[in-house]
């Protein structure tokens, strides 16, 4: 076994990478059949991929990585739904997503430092519901609550590997994106839908290719463990 992939395990995100370059253009060119039939099945074909390249799928890895992205699939369905009651419940589908992922960068990849930029995030956050808090209303206690969960399961995510790291950035930065446009009045921006897609399908993908090169790199260590004789471990 390699740490890195093999043409087996890059294949199995072709399905992914496929399924979003035809989101993505589907946004630019404004065709909504098509943009909507795709983003239900990003996660899917995500999870697929992930499942086709870890080492092992009876893992803690393989259970909170999968747990982070059905309950980001089930976002991406409910905040599709008209109203506050869509959006909240897509809300807490993510929050439960983000806690996996917390769940899989603290106990499964064992992080417990990070960066000191990461604790910048707390004035990220804060910065957030001054700006935006005027215009949530009602939705002031689930954003701040998300947005907490989200900072932390990005300072994690900076504690892992670099590959986790940008993802875990590309997708705050999506977030919070698509909370301007939700909420900022008059809020105008280029492409901003292909923008928010963009920075989430690039940002889950990150993550999941970063979590598959650190189980295949342990599966590594412990073959090379299993493979050695006593006398190499009585030196």
């Amino acid at each position: 076994m390699s740490s890195r992939l093999g043409t087996a395990q890059w294949w199995a995100f072709a399905p992914y990478a496929t399924v979003g370059s035809l989101h993505l253009v589907a946004l630019v060119i404004g065709v909504t059949t098509v943009s909507a039939a795709t983003k239900g099945l990003l996660m899917p074909a995500l999870l697929l991929g992930m499942l086709v390249a870890l080492p092992a799928v009876r893992s803690g890895i393989a259970l909170w990585g999968g747990l982070a992205l059905l309950f980001s699939w089930a976002g991406d369905l409910l905040l599709s739904t008209p109203g506050n009651s869509g959006f909240v419940a897509g809300l807490g589908a993510f929050l439960i997503a983000h806690v996996a992922y917390l769940v899989l960068f603290l106990r499964e990849f064992r992080v417990r430092r990070v960066p000191r930029v990461a604790f910048a995030l707390v004035f990220w956050w804060a910065a957030l519901l001054v700006v935006l808090g005027p215009y949530l209303g009602t939705l002031l206690l689930p954003v701040a609550v998300y947005g907490f969960v989200l900072g932390g399961s990005t300072a994690a995510a900076f504690g892992a590997t670099r590959t986790i790291a940008i993802g875990g950035l590309l997708f705050l930065a999506s977030d919070t994106l698509l909370a301007f446009k939700l909420f900022w009045p008059d809020f105008a921006l280029w492409q901003k839908d292909s923008l928010v897609m963009l920075g989430y399908i690039l940002g889950q993908g990150l993550i999941i290719l970063g979590t598959v090169l650190i189980a295949r790199r342990r599966g590594l260590i412990r073959t090379a463990a299993s493979d050695a004789t006593p006398r190499e471990f009585t030196r």
